[in-house]
């Protein structure tokens, strides 16, 4: 979906395909027939933005085969789709039962992240639409925070360096600027906006940048304009907006509430949680830990990394924290530039649901997506965004 921003630029809305778990490229065609133009037609557009998520090996599949690669552009064309830009921080086996720590492997200490995001780079250039020249790619905040220390970190810095150039070759050769996002999110190195601003200020390449993840900025309690501020003060690009929600318990040492918020505690993905309190921000790792015991504060409210829909708030006693993504994208689009053009829903976590919140039919996830697209569709036109066809 496009939208022109008062401006004149053009601010680009896709929804995440991270939801859909697929590995190989046979996997993501299957994804475009069978979830991507359903919501596309739900919506009653003609045109409609995805944000890929290519796994290693569909990756490398396109970036071996040039046949391969404009099959896939075929495709998306053909089912009235549109890339500009690629979730890259999931590296493989994002739809796997149980995924938790695994999400952050390889990081950028380790050669396969470059190599794996060098290919994302190349494949996005090919797949951009003819009237578009800039694409983004999402990937990890450097690490997870355990087992980095400073041989890592410089070794991820040189990776990230030797990324700038490689992404200034892919401009040259193809037209297209791909420019790449770390993503903060809490518990890992770069757990939030401030902390990104170290390291991109030292790496110091204009298309390495901050995807802002609302529902990570939530969790982490960050206030989105003093994040964002900080950011544009420090000349450090937002390359992309994942607009997301995390869990919001306000009362969370009443007993309702510890009962409401385990029904979230689930196997397959990792739940950081995370309390404010007057000595600094605690946490733990996952929501389990939070409830076991006294391992988190209780007297102030909880906030959980779990991406609930966004139009379809918890049931009290819990809630999501919209309103921090409401206050974000006032930010981020409303003012008299856009600090991004690429803005991308990412609920992944609709089968990681209580199982009377899941989906049980394909039909009733493409209208849950299709819910969240319309809900962010009408927060950019109450911005003064309008919609393009």
């Amino acid at each position: 979906m496009r939208f022109r921003h008062p401006d004149g630029s053009t601010v680009h809305l896709a929804y995440c395909t991270n939801v859909h778990p697929a590995e190989t490229l046979d996997g993501v065609l299957a994804q475009l027939r069978d979830h991507c133009e359903p919501v596309r037609r739900r919506l009653g557009r003609d045109r409609l933005g995805i944000g890929l998520w290519l796994a290693k090996d569909a990756a490398d599949a396109l970036t071996a085969d040039p046949s391969a690669l404009r099959a896939l552009r075929a495709a998306l064309d053909r089912r009235g789709l549109e890339v500009v830009t690629l979730n890259g921080f999931p590296y493989q086996g994002f739809g796997a039962e149980k995924v938790k720590y695994r999400v952050y492997k390889p990081d950028w200490a380790d050669p396969e992240r470059l190599d794996h995001t060098t290919s994302l780079a190349r494949v996005l250039a090919a797949l951009l639409p003819d009237d578009v020249t800039e694409g983004t790619v999402s990937t990890l905040p450097l690490a997870w925070r355990t087992a980095y220390d400073d041989t890592r970190a410089d070794a991820a810095h040189a990776a990230l360096r030797t990324l700038g150039e490689r992404l200034d070759v892919v401009a040259e050769l193809t037209g297209r600027s791909i420019r790449v996002g770390l993503e903060p999110e809490p518990g890992c190195t770069v757990e939030t906006t401030a902390d990104a601003i170290g390291p991109l200020t030292a790496i110091g390449h204009d298309r390495i940048g901050v995807c802002v993840d609302t529902c990570h900025l939530a969790t982490s309690f960050e206030d989105p304009h003093t994040a964002l501020d900080a950011l544009v003060r420090a000349r450090v690009p937002v390359v992309k907006s994942q607009l997301s929600a995390a869990l919001h318990a306000e009362h969370p040492h009443l007993p309702e509430v510890r009962e409401a918020l385990a029904a979230f505690d689930e196997p397959r993905f990792l739940h950081q949680t995370r309390t404010a309190t007057a000595a600094g921000l605690r946490g733990t790792d996952d929501l389990g830990d939070a409830l076991t015991g006294d391992a988190l504060p209780d007297a102030s409210p909880w906030r959980a990394h779990f991406h609930v829909p966004l139009h379809a708030a918890p049931v009290a006693p819990l809630t999501s924290t919209l309103p921090v993504l409401k206050a974000a994208l006032t930010r981020l689009v409303g003012g008299p530039h856009p600090l991004t053009r690429h803005l991308e829903v990412e609920t992944y976590t609709w089968q990681a649901l209580p199982a009377e919140l899941r989906p049980t039919t394909r039909a009733r996830l493409t209208d849950g997506i299709a819910a969240e697209l319309s809900l962010a569709r009408d927060l950019l036109t109450d911005l003064g965004l309008k919609e393009l066809p």
